[in-house]
């Protein structure tokens, strides 16, 4: 296969992205780590319900790992800030890998149904690797020149592609796994891509972030100007996340197509995945406040498409291709999201600032699947794409007010 000219690299601005020494290693590390992401909570409700016949105690058991992972993640990131990404993120990851092995074993022998939730409150420490990846480009390029400024972007761009992908494939690996295999196979493959996917990331101390101890009172970033405002945003646009999965999985459901929904949900992810790859090959906005509250207000427009189609057809064809062009907006709006909240942290604190807004959306989903599912409930699963429409009004809304203060000039 021929290498690429010099001047299709120029062009090109993801092989100038990787042209980055110590870039592809990295990369490579973290996307092995990320792919389980997507993988495990998939894997722990077949592996649990499958043995104990019940869904309810399978939901339970994971939406605790959830709240854990909201309260502990933050606390993670910090440390990585504070001793660097190689000495917290593989001991880190070593206990939420016995953590997930521990509940395989307590599924397998039969062990109470408290060994459950103790178990898996334990990956609560799982890093956020994709916060780990950002943060190395932030410090690859991280200078003030343009060219610092296209590359971030790029590089940006390519992790929120990263993150759709892998939580595009992780379901559906999880669930080949637990059917072709054994039950507890998508937990087990998930544990150990997780520890060699971080021990791969972990290695690569070229690129890593220098370590910025401080002392123990110092300011978390949520008090920094203009960072309120956009958790506020991440939280809304989690709502969007996780109304849109629960209302579309009822939607198949009525009608009876609910192995299909995750296809479905997959076409959603797909469109986010390649308008990040292409809005990573344009050329940014120079003022990234006004692109943030443009990409809500497209997000916004677009969700319209998925009730449209859920009303006026009743076809999952057409929600199919209304979910597509409505995940077209996700990715840049993250992106931009992101790029600010890298910007509006403060120095020394990159990983902390990522992961609070990564918990921000974790709280969105969790509240939006709520509101979903009680709209469906009462109003039927046509209706439930309200939620996710007045979600996504809600976030343009925020983060247009909070424009003056997340679009001012950042204090350090």
């Amino acid at each position: 296969m021929p290498h690429p000219t010099p001047l299709a690299r120029r062009r090109n601005p993801y092989l100038r992205l990787f042209a980055t020494p110590g870039a592809r290693a990295f990369t490579l590390g973290n996307l092995v780590a990320r792919l389980p992401m997507g993988m495990f909570g998939v894997s722990a409700v077949i592996m649990i319900a499958g043995a104990r016949g019940s869904y309810a105690l399978a939901g339970a058991v994971t939406a605790t790992g959830l709240a854990a992972t909201a309260l502990v993640a933050p606390w993670t990131a910090r440390l990585v800030d504070r001793y660097g990404q190689a000495r917290t993120a593989v001991p880190a990851t070593a206990i939420a890998v016995c953590g997930s092995l521990a509940l395989l074993l307590c599924v397998r022998l039969d062990a109470p149904d408290w060994t459950l939730f103790a178990a898996y409150t334990a990956t609560a420490t799982t890093p956020n690797t994709g916060g780990m990846s950002r943060a190395r480009w932030a410090h690859l390029h991280g200078g003030p020149s343009a060219a610092d400024a296209a590359a971030l972007h790029t590089a940006n761009c390519f992790e929120q592609a990263a993150d759709e992908l892998c939580f595009m494939l992780g379901p559906v690996a999880a669930a080949f796994l637990c059917s072709a295999l054994f039950p507890e196979a998508g937990t087990l493959v998930g544990a150990v891509l997780l520890m060699t996917g971080v021990l791969i990331f972990a290695a690569q101390r070229g690129t890593e972030p220098p370590a910025t101890p401080r002392a123990p009172a110092a300011k978390s970033p949520v008090r920094a100007r203009g960072f309120a405002p956009l958790l506020a945003v991440f939280l809304a646009t989690g709502a969007v996340f996780g109304s849109l999965e629960v209302v579309t999985i009822a939607y198949a459901d009525a009608l009876g197509h609910r192995a299909a929904a995750g296809a479905v949900l997959a076409l959603q992810a797909a469109g986010s995945c390649v308008a990040g790859l292409l809005y990573g090959s344009a050329r940014p906005a120079r003022d990234t406040a006004r692109r943030l509250v443009g990409c809500l207000a497209a997000m916004a427009a677009l969700m319209w498409l998925p009730l449209l189609a859920a009303r006026a057809t009743g076809s999952l064809f057409a929600l199919g291709g209304a979910l597509l062009l409505a995940g077209a907006a996700t990715a840049p709006t993250m992106v931009t999201g992101m790029t600010l909240v890298q910007r509006r942290t403060p120095q020394g604190q990159v990983n902390e600032g990522m992961t609070l807004a990564v918990t921000a959306i974790l709280g969105g989903i969790a509240a939006g699947s709520a509101l979903g599912g009680q709209v469906i409930q009462q109003a039927g699963p046509e209706t439930g794409y309200v939620v996710p429409l007045c979600a996504a009004a809600t976030a343009l809304l925020v983060g247009a007010a909070g424009r003056g203060r997340y679009g001012a000039s950042p204090r350090r």
